[in-house]
C-alpha cells in the first residue's frame, strides 16, 4: 500500500509492555500503557482522520477495535510503505515471525538454517518443504532469498575445503559453488520449485560477490532455474565500486553494511580490539553505499539494506537520503525506523546524509545527523 503524507502515525507494540507513538511529522507524543491507546488515537483523529496511519507490531486482535474507529483502510502492521519519506521504502523483518505480525514482505531470508547440522547437503525435498514453509505465509509479497552464505564463521562439513588462515578473506558466500556447483544447483531447483508452488513474489541473490562477472553467471544460473528477478549481496568493496555495471546485469543490490563494514575497514567484526573501526558511521562506509546507489539509479535497479545499521533510526535517515530504497530490519527496531523516516521529508535525508559523506570521522558524521534530527530528542533516541 502506499500513503500519502499523514497527519499522525501512531506506532503499537503491544508485545513489548505496549509501547505507543503518536506522530506528526513532528512527533505529538511519546506513550506507554496500553490504557493509553484511546487518548492516541482522539490525538490522531483531530489532527485529521483521513490521514492517520497505524502501525500494530504486536497484539493485532487486542486493538483491532481501537484501530477500526480510525480508518479501517489504514491499517498496516510492520508497513510495507513509511508515509512521509517522499518515496517507497520497504521495511522486512524475519520471516515467520513478520508473517505473523503482518509484514509486508522478506527482505533477507536466510537459508543457512536448511543446511546447518548436516553432514551432507539436504536433499531437494527438505530444502522445496523448509522454503515453501516461509513462502506460504507471503501469499502476494515479496520474499528475498539468500542463497546459501556458508564458510567463514559458517563452515560446513559437506563444503569443506582447505584450511584458511583467514576465513573471512577465503571460500565463503557464492565462491563455495566453484568447487561445489551442485549445492547451489540443487539450491537454486528448491528454491524455484517452492516458488511455482506458492505465491509469493521470489527474489533470489547471492552472498559475497566481488565482481561483475560472478553476478553474471550467478544471474544466468537462476535464469536456468526460472528465476527472473536475480540479485546480489555488496558486502566487499570491489562490488559496491562497480556496483553500475554488476547491476547491469542483476536485477537489485542489498548492501550488508555488516560486512561491506568489515571489509572496508580491514577490521574482523568479532574482534573486540578493534571494534571502534566497525561502525556503519564510518565515512568511507558510506561513500560505498552511495556508490552502490549510485550505480544502482544508472541501471533503474533498486538498492536494499539489510545490516544492522539500518535499524538505527539515524543512520536510517542517511541511508534513505544516500539513495537507498529498502530497509530490512529485526521487529523491535521498526517502529523508532518508522516514527523518525516518518518526520523526515526526503530532502531533507538527502540534506543529512551529504553533511555525513563530508565529515572527516564517524564521530563528525554521526553527531552532525543526529544534530539536524530534533525528533530523535523527542522519541527519546
Amino acid at each position: 500500500m502506499t500513503f500519502p503524507r499523514p497527519a499522525a502515525v501512531v506506532v503499537l507494540a503491544a508485545g513489548e509492555g505496549t509501547r505507543m507513538r503518536s506522530a506528526t511529522p513532528k512527533v505529538l507524543h511519546t506513550l506507554a500503557g496500553r490504557s493509553m491507546l484511546g487518548h492516541a488515537l482522539a490525538t490522531a483523529r483531530a489532527l485529521d482522520p483521513g490521514r492517520v496511519v497505524v502501525v500494530v507490531r504486536h497484539g493485532r486482535e487486542a486493538v483491532a477495535a481501537h484501530v477500526a474507529e480510525v480508518d479501517p483502510q489504514a491499517l498496516l502492521a510492520d508497513q510495507d510503505d513509511i508515509p512521509g519519506t517522499g518515496r517507497a521504502v520497504q521495511v522486512a523483518m524475519s520471516a515467520l515471525d513478520a508473517a505473523a505480525q503482518g509484514a509486508e514482505g522478506v527482505g533477507l531470508f536466510r537459508t543457512e538454517f536448511v543446511f546447518l547440522d548436516h553432514d551432507e547437503a539436504p536433499g531437494l525435498d527438505e530444502q522445496v518443504a523448509a522454503y515453501r514453509q516461509v513462502l506460504a505465509a507471503f501469499p502476494g509479497r515479496k520474499v528475498v532469498v539468500r542463497t546459501l552464505d556458508a564458510g567463514a564463521d559458517k563452515p560446513l562439513p559437506f563444503l569443506a575445503g582447505d584450511a584458511e588462515a583467514n576465513p573471512a578473506l577465503g571460500v565463503r558466500g557464492l565462491r563455495t559453488s566453484v568447487a561445489h556447483p551442485e549445492v547451489l544447483d540443487d539450491q537454486l531447483t528448491a528454491i524455484a520449485r517452492a516458488a511455482a508452488a506458492e505465491s509469493a513474489t521470489v527474489w533470489v541473490m547471492a552472498p559475497m560477490v566481488a565482481t561483475v562477472d560472478e553476478a553474471q553467471d550467478f544471474v544466468a544460473a537462476c535464469a536456468r532455474h526460472g528465476l527472473d528477478t536475480a540479485g546480489v549481496m555488496v558486502e566487499v568493496p570491489s562490488a559496491a565500486l562497480l556496483a553500475g555495471p554488476i547491476l547491469a546485469h542483476a536485477s537489485f543490490a542489498s548492501i550488508g553494511t555488516n560486512d561491506l563494514t568489515q571489509y572496508t575497514m580491514a577490521a574482523d567484526r568479532v574482534l573486540g580490539a578493534v571494534a571502534h573501526l566497525s561502525y556503519a558511521w564510518q565515512p568511507a562506509v558510506l561513500q560505498l553505499v552511495a556508490a552502490t546507489c549510485r550505480g544502482g539509479a544508472q541501471q533503474g535497479r533498486p538498492v536494499g539494506v539489510c545490516g544492522e545499521a539500518a535499524a538505527v533510526p539515524a543512520l536510517a535517515v542517511v541511508l534513505i537520503g544516500l539513495g537507498v530504497t529498502s530497509l530490512s530490519m529485526t521487529p523491535r527496531a521498526l517502529p523508532d525506523v518508522a516514527a523518525v523516516l516518518a518526520a523526515t521529508p526526503l530532502d531533507e535525508c538527502r540534506r543529512l546524509a551529504t553533511l555525513a559523506l563530508a565529515a572527516s570521522t564517524a564521530t563528525d558524521a554521526q553527531e552532525v545527523v543526529r544534530a539536524g534530527l530534533p525528533v530523535l530528542a523527542e522519541l527519546g533516541l
